[in-house]
């Protein structure tokens, strides 16, 4: 049995000739192995790499228990979150249609978003949907799928700045903020005001609200200074960048984000999501799936949206495909030469799982919005070896108990 998995391993890596070994520390796990993570162990403060990693054991009764380890995790250390600020916003957003508790609404109803103001936009089809209107699950399908920047400002506008990350707070996520949309060209105070927002149930107004504004301000209270340039209309400002009004997710955050959505039993009931079981099957179903699975046609096209899109760890973000045994319950997020992924990672053929979380900065000019960082060069080959790494340690690691992980298979496609 270890003579095929291991022979998996190697048909997906060149990197290391030999499998990672687990001696109690992610820092001597990554000193073990140069020739995957020599440039960035080398200079770990220049890079800004965070690691958690969770080992998970369970007892006779299916119970799991963690065992968490951390290299260089810093709240106080900023980077940007990039698109991984989209999972707990989808989370919310199926937390408020609960909370909400209509007739006809849920999160198929069609969602239309209507404009208050001259910098807002409106959202009223979806030509990917199948009933050609947007939705809250479709969104989310969105999201999860390919991280559709649009469908995670729409699910902002509908919540609202102030009443997503008040949730946040209430939950203990005090080193997140999400105070504005993404890929948009909005100020702060125009980021503090959300869309109006209609549901239909065919021609009857199921839910109605209106144009929001945020009574708070959530953004930093110092400057985060990084960089030493930034790129503004076509200029070179030499200076460096203050991410103070940017969106801010640490790394201990996105990993209890992923363990309180798999694992909500293992999280004090105040502090978990207000989802019902569908809507963590419906999580799981879409985080896990990659877009050639899905029904979007326009996700379909393997040679734009291969297995690995949007799974940078073990796979790099670009593998063409992912064995059909492996699935990754994951987030990921990638700009201003930041790459980082929160995941929960499971084998169903080797019964293995556990929970793996990274961020990575790769900047080498120090100037932001250049278009010049080394993803493809550094960062996505560290998350890639990384992820192998730790899947190399949990083919080895002895379970006394092993796991039962039927409630994260479906079926009709595992």
């Amino acid at each position: 049995m270890r003579i095929t998995i291991f022979s998996i391993l190697l048909a997906m890596t060149t990197a290391c000739d030999r499998p990672a070994t687990w001696t109690g520390s992610l820092e001597s796990l990554l000193a073990s192995q140069p020739e995957r993570f020599g440039t960035v162990t080398e200079n770990p403060d220049k890079y800004r790499v965070q690691i958690i990693y969770a080992q998970i054991d369970r007892d006779a009764d299916n119970k799991p228990y963690f065992r968490t380890h951390v290299y260089r995790v810093d709240p106080g250390e900023y980077f940007y979150p990039a698109s991984t600020v989209k999972l707990p916003t989808a989370a919310l957003a199926l937390e408020k249609l609960n909370r909400l508790d209509l007739p006809g609404l849920d999160r198929d109803t069609p969602m239309l978003t209507g404009s208050a103001a001259d910098f807002q936009t409106e959202a009223r089809v979806d030509e990917t949907s199948p009933t050609g209107l947007p939705s809250v699950g479709h969104y989310i399908r969105k999201i999860l799928l390919v991280s559709d920047n649009d469908a995670f400002n729409r699910l902002y506008e509908f919540i609202g700045q102030q009443e997503l990350n008040e949730s946040l707070r209430r939950r203990g996520f005090y080193d997140t903020r999400i105070i504005h949309r993404l890929e948009s060209f909005l100020n702060q105070e125009q980021n503090q005001w959300t869309n109006p927002v209609q549901f239909f149930n065919g021609d009857e107004l199921v839910y109605s609200q209106d144009a929001v504004r945020s009574k708070a301000s959530y953004a930093g209270l110092r400057p985060e200074l990084l960089g030493q340039a930034e790129i503004v209309d076509d200029e070179r400002l030499e200076r460096p960048k203050d991410f103070s009004t940017k969106n801010a997710y640490a790394l201990l955050d996105q990993h209890n984000v992923i363990r309180n959505l798999m694992f909500p039993d293992s999280v004090r009931a105040g502090k978990r999501f207000g989802l019902s079981e569908d809507d963590y099957r419906f999580l799981y179903r879409y985080m896990s799936m990659y877009p050639g699975e899905s029904d979007i046609d326009a996700y379909r096209d393997k040679e734009r949206y291969p297995d690995g899109y949007v799974k940078f760890l073990m796979f790099g973000g670009d593998a063409e495909e992912i064995p059909s045994h492996i699935r990754i319950f994951n987030k990921v997020g990638d700009a201003y030469g930041f790459l980082t992924d929160a995941a929960y990672i499971v084998d169903f053929k080797n019964n293995i799982e556990f929970i793996l979380s990274a961020t990575i900065y790769t900047n080498e000019n120090q100037t932001f919005n250049d278009d010049n960082y080394e993803y493809e060069e550094t960062g996505l080959p560290f998350l890639k070896n990384l992820g192998q790494a730790i899947y190399e340690v949990e083919l080895q690691r002895e379970r006394q108990y092993q796991p039962d992980l039927g409630r994260f298979r479906f079926p009709d496609r595992d």
